[in-house]
């Protein structure tokens, strides 16, 4: 997913399906409509990703530009997990995301880039080897969790903490089991752990066993091995 761009107030971009759906009132769709839209996007998701069994979506800000070490990391750690037989999916914007797509490219794994109708033009990498468009947020996050074993998520904004969170709440609520959540650069992430820490679990919003949901890691080797230990597991539990 990716940051929100600044817009000037004098802006006035077309509705986007999500606005139409959220403020209304309706313009051109119908709520009927609007089902058969949602419908067909999830149908498309599916049948475009059936035959992805290992993959790891990888979350990041948009604005991370290609010098950054944030970045040359990410194209490592997708490497990386490709190299291990996974799949890499994205948010298809730029900045972290293309550079997972651009690892995931580089080592012949497959490439997948989840894009979304945005007020303002925001164009898909060039590292896709499947893109898919959504016009819901809410379809694109199903395809998100669906077809991932672990979730790997390097610094962002409100567009990559919005999917930190919903994953954590996921991952508390047993929505889904034992995936891996890995927040990638300690310099980064700390401060906000230690801030739910000290007031978050202090104040009795969470329990102690919630800050174990996630790993903070720096170390590539440490990343791909926590993943592919929690698929190892997984698949362990699965009936033969």
């Amino acid at each position: 997913m990716t940051d929100a761009q600044d817009l000037r107030p004098d802006d006035e971009p077309a509705r986007t399906p999500d606005e139409e759906l959220l403020v209304g009132p309706p313009e051109v769709a119908t709520d009927p409509m609007r089902i058969q839209r949602m419908r067909r996007e999830l149908e498309m998701g599916f049948a475009a990703l059936a035959d992805v069994e290992r993959g790891v979506t990888i979350f990041g800000s948009a604005r991370t530009h290609p010098d950054d070490p944030e970045y040359r990391h990410a194209v490592e750690v997708a490497r990386r997990l490709g190299r291990a037989g996974y799949a890499v999916i994205t948010g298809g914007g730029s900045g972290i995301m293309a550079a997972a797509n651009e690892g995931a490219r580089d080592v012949g794994a497959l490439s997948v880039g989840l894009a979304i109708d945005l007020p303002f033009e925001e164009p898909e990498n060039p590292y896709i080897d499947r893109p898919l468009h959504f016009h819901y947020f809410f379809t694109r996050k199903v395809m998100f969790v669906r077809y991932a074993s672990a979730f790997v998520v390097f610094p962002g904004g409100f567009g990559t903490l919005d999917e930190l969170f919903e994953a954590l709440t996921l991952i508390q609520t047993r929505k889904i089991r034992g995936f891996p959540l890995v927040l990638v650069g300690s310099d980064y992430w700390t401060p906000l752990i230690a801030w739910l820490r000290e007031h978050v679990l202090k104040a009795g919003k969470i329990s102690a066993t919630d800050l174990d949901l996630f790993a903070i890691v720096d170390d590539t080797d440490e990343i791909v091995r926590i993943v592919t230990e929690a698929t190892e597991r997984r698949t362990a539990r699965r009936p033969a």
